[in-house]
C-alpha cells in the first residue's frame, strides 16, 4: 500500500513527516530534496519520539523540491481535445511541453494572477516522480514502471492563456510564480499499486462547483507509454517529474470549426484580439478571491494524494 509523505515548516524548520490520519509524524530528516527524501526513506526510517501535529498546526510544503525538471503532457485526455477543437480520433503524436521549476508552491495556500493576465486557467493533474535515472532509450511498460517512478503527486499546471496561446509562449504562459501548486502528499508507491492508477479520480472544485472530474483511464497516452517515448529524447534524474495531462473543464474553450475558419484568414494580431475578446466573456476564468479545492484519489482511498486548497490572489 501507498506510504505517504509530506514537507513541512514548523518554527522555521523544515522537514518532513509521514502523513497518516490526517496526523504528521515528523521524521527528523531535514530540509531534504525530493531527490534526497526517496533516498532517505530506502533505508526505512524509526520515527523519532517528537511531537504528532495536527495539519493546520503546520505550513504545509510542496514535496517537489527545485531544482528539478518539469515536463508536461498537453490535451491527453479525451474529451479535453475535443473541447480544445481537436479531434482525439485523428491525433497521432504525445504532446509535451515543460514548465519552469519557479512554479512551485505550496498546495495550501495562494495562486497570484499576474497584473498583466486576464485569462487565468487551472489544470489539475496526476503527476509522477522519478526516482531512477533515465538517459537512454529504454522499453518501459507497464509491469515495469515501477522501476522507474517512485511516487505521485497532485499538481495545478495553472496557465494565463492570454500569454501562452497569443504569443505562442506555452514555457512563459505556464510559468509565472504560484502556478505549479504541488501536493500536499508525496506518495511513494510499492510495486503492487501502480495497478490502482487507472482508478484514480481526479477532482476539482471553483467556489464549491465542480469543473473538472475524471479518472485516471481516460488517459490518451498512458504514464508507461509516455515514459518510453520520453526515454528517446530525454534525460531524466531521480526528483524530475512527469505532469500527465488535464481533464475537461478548463475554462479555455476552442472556438468554433466555422471561426477558426474565418479566424486563419485575419492578420494575426487581429485574430488574437479577437480571441481574447470571445474568450473574457467566459465566466470561468479564475479571478481574485476564487476558492480552489481539488484531490486525486481512489474511490477505497488506497490511494491518497489529499487537498488542495488554493485561494486565487492578484499581484500586488
Amino acid at each position: 500500500m501507498a506510504k505517504n509523505y509530506i514537507r513541512f515548516e514548523k518554527d522555521h524548520k523544515i522537514d518532513w513527516a509521514k502523513w497518516e490520519h490526517g496526523k504528521a509524524f515528523p521524521l527528523g530528516a531535514g530540509d531534504l530534496s525530493t531527490s534526497e527524501f526517496l533516498e532517505f526513506i530506502k533505508a526505512k526510517p524509526v520515527l523519532p519520539d517528537s511531537p504528532v501535529y495536527q495539519r493546520q498546526e503546520l505550513q504545509i510544503l510542496s514535496p517537489i523540491t527545485a531544482p528539478c525538471q518539469i515536463i508536461c503532457q498537453g490535451a491527453n485526455y479525451r474529451q479535453h481535445l475535443i473541447e480544445s477543437g481537436l479531434d482525439p480520433d485523428e491525433k497521432t503524436y504525445n504532446l509535451f511541453f515543460t514548465k519552469s521549476d519557479a512554479t512551485l508552491s505550496p498546495p495550501i495556500g495562494e495562486v497570484i494572477r499576474p497584473r498583466h493576465v486576464q485569462l487565468l486557467d487551472y489544470e489539475i493533474e496526476l503527476g509522477l516522480v522519478f526516482g531512477k535515472t533515465i538517459n537512454r532509450p529504454l522499453e518501459i511498460h507497464s509491469g515495469n514502471i515501477s522501476e522507474y517512478v517512485s511516487a505521485l503527486f497532485m499538481a495545478n499546471d495553472v496557465s494565463a492563456r492570454d500569454i501562452q496561446l497569443p504569443q505562442l509562449q506555452w514555457y512563459k504562459g505556464k510559468s509565472y510564480r504560484s502556478f505549479l501548486p504541488a501536493g500536499p502528499v508525496l506518495a511513494v508507491l510499492e510495486e503492487d499499486d501502480f495497478s490502482l492508477l487507472e482508478s484514480l479520480e481526479l477532482t476539482l472544485l471553483v467556489n464549491d462547483k465542480v469543473r473538472q472530474h475524471d479518472t485516471i483511464s481516460s488517459l490518451v497516452y498512458a504514464p508507461a507509454e509516455s515514459i518510453q517515448e520520453l526515454s528517446h529524447f530525454c534525460n531524466i534524474n531521480p526528483g524530475d517529474v512527469l505532469l500527465t495531462g488535464t481533464p475537461s473543464g478548463c475554462a479555455l474553450r476552442a472556438p468554433g470549426k466555422f471561426l477558426q475558419k474565418i479566424a486563419a484568414l485575419l492578420p494575426e494580431k487581429k485574430k488574437w484580439k479577437l480571441f481574447i475578446k470571445g474568450q473574457l466573456k467566459r465566466s470561468d476564468y479564475l479571478k481574485p478571491g476564487d476558492k480552489i479545492h481539488s484531490s486525486i484519489r481512489t474511490a477505497d482511498r488506497r490511494i491518497d494524494l489529499g487537498d488542495q486548497e488554493l485561494l486565487v490572489v492578484q499581484e500586488s
